[in-house]
């Protein structure tokens, strides 16, 4: 009896043998196939590492813009209110000028007096050469500037009363 013990502990030996072969066959398919995946997964651990640092330069690159930005807005709107402040000061110096041009002219002008108008005359005549002599064209010329220094004149009045 000895023997068929000691047979049948060898087959469960080899039987155990044969399993532990098997399963680090299967062992060994898993490790390499988790090598090549630890492969990939550093390609992409590295992936990530170049791409958070060009994060991190793009973050700082935009900080500085930002505060140059920042620096420009502040300058600007500085400049703007100063302009404001300008402006809003010749404003009212304008204004204080129209009022004192409005009280000028409010006491210069005399008060309104009725003007009627001078009754017009007919219009002067020509004076021809012929019965003025030479001189035709010297009183012909004198005529017409008496007569638009009249109407000047004239459009003075009419504006002084209105």
């Amino acid at each position: 009896m000895t023997f068929f013990v000691s047979f049948a502990a060898d087959i469960l030996v080899a039987v155990l043998l044969v399993a532990t072969i098997a399963s680090s066959v299967r062992l060994s398919q898993r490790i390499s196939k988790l090598k090549a995946d630890e492969a990939a997964l550093r390609t992409t651990i590295g992936d990530l590492v170049v791409a958070s640092a060009t994060a991190e330069r793009a973050i700082a690159g935009l900080r500085a813009t930002l505060d140059e930005c920042d620096r420009t807005l502040a300058e600007r709107l500085g400049t703007a209110e100063r302009y404001s402040t300008d402006l809003a000061a010749h404003v009212a110096a304008g204004e204080s000028v129209i009022a004192r041009i409005a009280a000028i002219v409010g006491q210069a002008r005399p008060p309104a007096v009725p003007v009627t108008p001078a009754p017009t005359t007919a219009a002067p005549r020509s004076v021809s050469t012929e019965t003025a002599g030479g001189n035709g064209e010297r009183v012909g010329a004198a005529l017409a500037a008496a007569q638009a220094l009249s109407e000047r004149a004239l459009d003075r009045l009419r504006a002084k009363a209105a």
